[in-house]
């Protein structure tokens, strides 16, 4: 019952905000929490979440000021100001969108019902995309030119084409457990779920093959950095990869409270769950130890940004 809970309110409480940055070419970027790009100069973020009781907002910033927000009944709002005042945005669905992902000038939402939503106009106005699944989607994220959306039994699509259409993933998951986070780093997708399932591709979201999972513990979140995979969840557990996700070990962390969302950035590791439990890790995730909160409220995201000089 725990596990179901923590599940419904990840998904049916949740509040994303990602931003977009107008420079598009060159080199690499870090991104946090689940989205990493290959080919621009941007950091898109998952992004940091504060919790007031039920209500779960996620935030995060670039140098364009442009953010979209999406979560229950469909609902969009956008900001162009660096977030100081926001607009409802079209919306074309009313169903709950549970995440929010940016690449390519484009933002793609997913959510329950298979239901997708696109716009490549700043997040002004918005169209349905063609979707191959009727399965909720809980997350989306971006990389090498490629949206990919995690969700329910397992569930995979994928879109080459600025999420304008979508195709169902081959997957090797025998389990069919529901996948609720995803990750790209190292040009491989990383999807976590319940009971400690874990796959991957190396072939853009293409094909799928699971992943040697330490725990049959649900994993909420997971994110890329430093060459090393590292997901979170229930009880606490967190699980890490140093061989591009093809096998993952537990890492040591004494408190037990579950974790909802991790992150990285300045080569740490930051975690953050139930009753604003923060944990941190500066050794590739490896060891965990507890970080001083100010709070006893659930957190259910995080950002992290790496800075370069």
């Amino acid at each position: 019952m725990k596990h179901i809970l923590i599940i419904l309110s990840l998904f049916l409480f949740s509040f994303t905000i990602i931003s977009c940055s107008s420079k598009s070419d060159g080199g690499s970027s870090t991104t946090s929490d689940n989205t990493t790009t290959s080919d621009d100069n941007t950091t898109t973020t998952d992004n940091t979440t504060t919790t007031d009781n039920d209500t779960t907002t996620t935030s995060s910033s670039s140098s364009s000021g442009v953010f979209v927000a999406a979560g229950l009944s469909g609902n969009i709002v956008r900001s162009n100001d660096n977030g100081a005042s926001w607009d409802n945005a079209t919306s074309p669905t009313g169903n709950d969108i549970r995440g929010v992902g940016f690449g390519n000038n484009t933002f793609v939402a997913v959510g329950n019902n298979g239901n997708i939503v696109r716009s490549t106009d700043n997040g002004s106005s918005w169209d349905n995309a063609t979707s191959p699944t009727t399965t909720n989607l809980s997350k989306v994220t971006f990389g090498n030119n490629t949206f990919l959306a995690v969700g329910n039994y397992g569930n995979i699509v994928r879109s080459t084409n600025n999420g304008e259409s979508w195709d169902n993933a081959t997957t090797d998951n025998s389990t069919v457990s529901n996948l609720i986070g995803v990750t790209f780093g190292n040009n491989t997708f990383v999807g976590v779920g319940v009971s400690g399932n874990i796959v991957r591709s190396t072939d853009n979201g293409s094909s799928w093959d699971n992943a040697t999972s330490p725990t049959d513990t649900d994993l909420y979140g997971v994110t890329f950095g430093n060459n090393t995979f590292v997901a979170v969840g229930l009880s606490g557990n967190i699980v890490r990869s140093s061989d591009n996700g093809s096998s993952f070990d537990n890492a040591t962390n004494s408190n037990t409270t579950s974790l909802l969302r991790v992150t990285f950035g300045n080569n740490t590791f930051v975690a953050v769950g139930l009753l604003g439990n923060i944990v941190r890790s500066t050794d590739n995730g490896s060891s965990w130890d507890n970080a001083t909160t100010p709070t006893s409220n659930h957190l259910y995201g995080v950002t992290g940004v790496t800075f370069s000089e």
